[in-house]
C-alpha cells in the first residue's frame, strides 16, 4: 500500500492456516466463511488506501498548478532559454539561463519559436522554459559596439 504496489498474501501462510484447521478438527465451512471475510475486509482497505492516494495526488497537483505563473510572450521579445543539461556538467557559477533568442511565433498551447539571431536558426520550445531578458536591447548594444569598431578602423 505504501509503495503504490498490489498486496499479496503469501501462499504460505494460507497452506499453514490450512495445516491446522485440519490437526485441530475445526470447521471448514466457518473457518473457510471467516477467512473470506477477512480477505474482503483487507480488500477494502487496500481499496480505500488507492482512493486516498488518488486524492492526495489531486490535491498536491492543484498546489504545485497554482505557483506556476503564466508566461505571455509576444513575437520580438528578448528572452533566455533554461539550460537543463548544465546539470549533467554542473558548474556552481554558472548561469542556467543559456543565451539570447528572439520570439519568432508564439502558439496558443505554450509553444514558442524562438529564432538565434545569429545564425537565425529557428526552434519550437516549451514557454515555461523560457524567461524574458529584462537586461536591455543587447542587439542593438552589440550593433553600436560593432559600428563604433568600424568607425575607429
Amino acid at each position: 500500500m505504501v509503495f503504490g504496489k498490489a498486496s499479496h498474501l503469501p501462499v504460505e501462510l494460507e497452506h499453514k492456516a490450512f495445516m491446522a484447521l485440519q490437526m485441530l478438527n475445526l470447521n471448514y465451512d466457518s473457518a473457510t466463511n471467516k477467512r473470506m471475510l477477512e480477505l474482503n475486509i483487507m480488500d477494502e482497505f487496500r481499496l480505500n488506501d488507492y482512493e486516498s492516494v488518488d486524492l492526495y495526488k489531486e490535491r498536491a497537483k492543484k498546489i504545485h498548478d497554482v505557483t506556476i505563473k503564466p508566461r505571455r510572450f509576444h513575437e520580438g521579445h528578448l528572452v533566455l532559454l533554461y539550460n537543463s543539461r548544465l546539470k549533467v556538467f554542473p558548474g556552481k557559477l554558472k548561469s542556467r539561463w543559456w543565451g539570447l533568442f528572439v520570439v519568432h511565433k508564439v502558439y496558443h498551447y505554450g509553444a514558442v519559436d524562438i529564432r538565434d539571431p545569429k545564425s537565425n536558426d529557428v526552434w519550437k520550445v516549451n514557454g515555461q522554459r523560457l524567461k524574458v531578458y529584462l537586461g536591455g536591447d543587447l542587439l542593438k548594444e552589440q550593433r553600436e559596439a560593432v559600428a563604433l569598431q568600424d568607425s575607429q578602423v
